[in-house]
């Protein structure tokens, strides 16, 4: 048996697919001969889309602007699904991250962790399901966290809505399944993003990296071939699953 990923005459949605794990993906997805719709908040798409563009002539690379923690963002999300209604695989990507202790997290915040990483993804799989059950086939992989599973000081909000997401996976899932529609979810650990950066700090990165057997963070490339492998054709018998890439943190 010989083995390929290839999504050649699929329409592939990645949200948050701008930068890091998202463009990661998007960009993997394409030179798998598929096409793709990537979200971000940016009003102007990122340089890579005309890049690849140009590379891959015949295969549609769109950018679609939605954000997904402002007012209005349901109607947004009905536009661009009514413009591709052959997508037949979905990346839930998009998510956010505000740190704050759990004494002094604001409502607002909350709402917006909440909005943005487990009430989209719901909406979206909840617009797409009845046109992939149109065609028998679907393909949906929530991109979750590690601290949905376990969590550190700061990340109430960031934990609940992660953790919301492995739930909501497993519940669509069971959903979905007699449509030929399989829904999983990858768990990443700790991946060298400018987010991670940001929260983190040099020096937090150098402590949390004491704490992976594998000695270092994730890259972005390193999370892609697990999403991809539960995206794809080959992924026939797999759904309601959490696959963690972490490089051992959660074992340690």
């Amino acid at each position: 048996m010989t083995l390929m990923i290839s999504f050649q005459d699929q329409f592939v949605l990645v949200t948050g697919g701008t930068r890091g794990i998202g463009a990661a993906i998007a960009k993997e997805i394409v030179t798998c001969k598929g096409n793709i719709i990537i979200t971000g908040t940016s009003v102007e798409p990122p340089p890579w889309i005309f890049e690849f563009a140009k590379q891959f002539p015949n295969q549609t690379i769109d950018y679609q602007q939605i954000d997904f923690a402002k007012e209005g963002w349901t109607e947004r999300l009905n536009e661009i699904i009514g413009k591709y209604q052959k997508i037949s695989v979905c990346i839930n990507n998009a998510g956010i991250n505000i740190v704050s202790d759990i004494r002094k997290v604001s409502i607002e915040d909350l709402r917006k962790v909440l909005e943005v990483n487990l009430i989209g993804p719901a909406m979206i799989i909840s617009r797409l399901a009845p046109l992939m059950a149109e065609r028998g086939y679907g393909r949906i992989v929530n991109i979750s966290s590690v601290f949905g599973i376990v969590s550190r000081a700061g990340r109430s909000s960031y934990s609940a809505a992660k953790a919301g997401l492995i739930g909501q996976t497993r519940a669509c899932a069971l959903d979905l399944a007699k449509d030929g529609i399989l829904v999983n979810a990858v768990c990443p650990g700790f991946v060298a993003t400018d987010l991670t950066r940001k929260i983190l700090g040099e020096k937090g990165m150098v402590e949390v990296v004491k704490r992976i057997p594998l000695g270092r963070l994730a890259e972005c490339n390193d999370i892609v071939p697990s999403v991809l492998f539960l995206a794809s054709e080959i992924n026939t018998y797999i759904t309601g699953q959490i696959l963690v890439v972490d490089g051992g943190y959660l074992v340690d």
